[in-house]
């Protein structure tokens, strides 16, 4: 088979007036009539991303208090390490890389979904609710039923999953608009974070000691017990919203223009939408509320492929989900995040949570002051 790859870059004065990402487009058509179009920008930054997602959770695995070299942890995935630095790596350092890459995969691609449906930047899990409602969940299950880690867990995927289906049915109003979504949203986080404060109140002080420490979301002592459940799901919903992301550029020109396109709205709001709480409340499961990640990543993914629709433009985002940048993006963030903690702070010192809630924190007001200057908020 055979392919003849065609530039979006002409030539003549008319090129001029092609916005560059177009000129960065590159269309691949086969002998049989199917075509592929690449964003050349796009690919690179994906490809950088994921390097720098490897190297953060290889530098990560060789902290702590038994500190090992990129080289011996290598040599160590691949078999070659001695039987002590193969306990280590395998057993106690390599399933909480797994979980950070794939929590923050989940927050990533879960936050791409949310601002692209309510067509909103602060369309984000945690400013939503979802990890309030998860929170609620797993209070419940940890004052009122003492459960184990399974149990909290459970409980978690329930609260975020309630939450999710609750905020849907406010918000719908024959359709869905962003900043009704939003609104409802920032009302129920504002109700369920009340929850958690009277649950605290009803705990012992081994149970508050213990919600508090979920709550601040951490990657600490994760095992294979919640790589697996949670490799599963992203295994089953991250291919779905991935096969939805065409509709979902479709739903950032409004229902009608999506409509128009042959887009089934509806159908397409609730299945995505489901998938992305689902991920949420299972990436919650695993680790906690880490914040702020799924606000953050798909900005920062989409300011990476493209700042500008027009050469001296104005310097609006990328349009579009971004969902493997966002996933890719997010991992990055919670990996990175989680080995400059225990670089700064010492192994297991300080929740990665926190150090996400800071930077988040300051990225929301900066997010917050760029949007009042636009004059969108």
């Amino acid at each position: 088979m055979s392919a003849t790859v065609k530039s979006g870059k002409g030539t003549g004065p008319e090129a001029e007036n092609v916005p560059a990402a177009v000129r960065r487009v590159r269309a691949v058509r086969t002998k049989g009539g199917v075509s592929l179009r690449l964003d050349v920008r796009a690919t690179v930054v994906g490809l950088l991303l994921l390097a720098v997602a490897l190297a953060a959770g290889i530098a990560l695995i060789g902290s702590g208090d038994y500190p090992m070299t990129p080289a011996e942890v290598f040599a160590t995935l691949t078999g070659d390490g001695d039987p002590g630095q193969q306990y280590i790596v395998h057993e106690l350092r390599l399933p909480r890389v797994l979980v950070g890459l794939l929590v923050g995969a989940a927050f990533g691609i879960s936050g791409a979904v949310f601002q692209t449906v309510s067509r909103n930047p602060l369309g984000s899990p945690d400013v939503l609710g979802f990890a309030q409602g998860s929170s609620v969940g797993a209070l419940v299950a940890i004052v009122y039923f003492q459960a184990g880690a399974f149990g909290v867990a459970a409980g978690a995927v329930a609260g975020g999953v309630g939450t999710g289906v609750a905020i849907f049915l406010l918000a719908w109003k024959r359709g869905i608009h962003g900043y009704r979504f939003v609104l409802v949203g920032i009302g129920a986080s504002a109700m369920l974070y009340a929850m958690v404060l009277f649950l605290m109140t009803k705990a012992n002080i081994v149970e508050a000691t213990r919600a508090t420490t979920w709550m601040t979301g951490s990657l600490n002592g994760r095992d294979g017990d919640q790589v697996q459940p949670l490799a599963v799901v992203c295994a089953v919903l991250v291919p779905l919203l991935l096969f939805h992301g065409r509709p979902l550029r479709m739903l950032e020109m409004g229902d009608d223009a999506a409509h128009a396109l042959g887009v089934r709205v509806d159908r397409v709001r609730i299945t995505v939408l489901l998938a992305a709480v689902v991920l949420v409340a299972a990436a919650t499961a695993a680790a906690g509320p880490i914040s702020f990640v799924a606000l953050t990543a798909p900005q920062v993914a989409r300011r990476l492929t493209l700042p500008r629709w027009l050469k001296g433009g104005g310097g609006a985002p990328m349009p579009g989900p971004n969902l493997v940048l966002s996933a890719l993006m997010g991992s990055v963030l919670l990996v990175a995040a989680d080995w400059a903690s225990q670089r700064l702070f010492g192994a297991d010192q300080l929740p990665v949570g926190v150090l996400t809630g800071v930077l988040g924190g300051g990225y929301l007001l900066w997010l917050l002051a760029t949007e009042r200057k636009a004059g969108r908020v």
